[in-house]
């Protein structure tokens, strides 16, 4: 027992490393807010183009999307920060962190919305549009609205799953939870940073499950 709360409880350890991993949850919170902000807003925009229903356009979001959802985001994190240099871009772990995750999220919740506005039905349109409406009207103030509600269920599972995706920042230096454990582990020798940072992790997503699970109940697919 004593060499169990050695490796893993070790007080002089927690003491010592604990400020650099709250720091790290401070780092975490921020990548994953600014991803999912960017990230359901790109979807969001990428499902609106795709409505008006441009050929030319459409094919390229199919595209875009087809290639985020497939590729592993440590791939592509791995190719923006140690590629782009090469051509003269030169981005930081955080940017990059952002920005891959913004563009996987981006993917998904495009073809979740666009799934959305796929379920409504064409005398919603037609309603609409015989009020003397727009398309674009019809779009922003019917149609959206009511599929928007429709896909909080997955978009919301979808958004958890890739903000804990956050821990890929470790391997690119960005001082998240992660990073920040692993190099208190470094210099320690000691596994008791890794257990505080799964801790970190638990505070830190436990709740954003409860509010997905709340939000999965409140928009539920029989209610909307």
């Amino acid at each position: 027992m004593d060499r169990f709360v050695d490796a893993f409880l070790n007080q002089r350890v927690i003491d010592k490393y604990l400020p650099d991993i709250l720091s790290g949850m401070v780092v975490t919170i921020e990548v994953a807010a600014a991803v999912v902000v960017t990230g359901i807003l790109g979807g969001l925009a990428l499902a609106t183009i795709r409505s008006f229903r441009i050929r030319a356009l459409n094919a390229l979001i199919v595209l875009f999307v087809d290639v985020f959802r497939s590729l592993p985001p440590l791939v592509v994190i791995l190719i923006a920060y140690f590629g782009l240099p090469n051509v003269g871009l030169s981005l930081s772990g955080f940017t990059v962190l952002w920005l891959v995750l913004s563009l996987v999220l981006a993917a998904f919740a495009e073809e979740i919305f666009w799934s959305g506005i796929l379920s409504i039905r064409k005398g919603q349109w037609e309603a609409a549009r015989s009020t003397g409406l727009s398309f674009l009207q019809t779009l922003t103030w019917v149609i959206l609205p009511q599929a928007i509600r429709m896909t909080v269920p997955p978009l919301t599972n979808r958004t958890i799953a890739i903000t804990k995706n956050t821990a890929l920042g470790a391997v690119i230096g960005v001082p998240e939870i992660l990073m920040q454990a692993q190099t208190a582990q470094s210099f320690s020798g000691n596994a008791t940073p890794l257990l505080i940072g799964s801790v970190a992790y638990v505070l830190l997503f436990v709740p954003v499950v409860a509010v997905g699970r709340w939000l999965e109940t409140r928009f539920a697919w029989g209610r909307a």
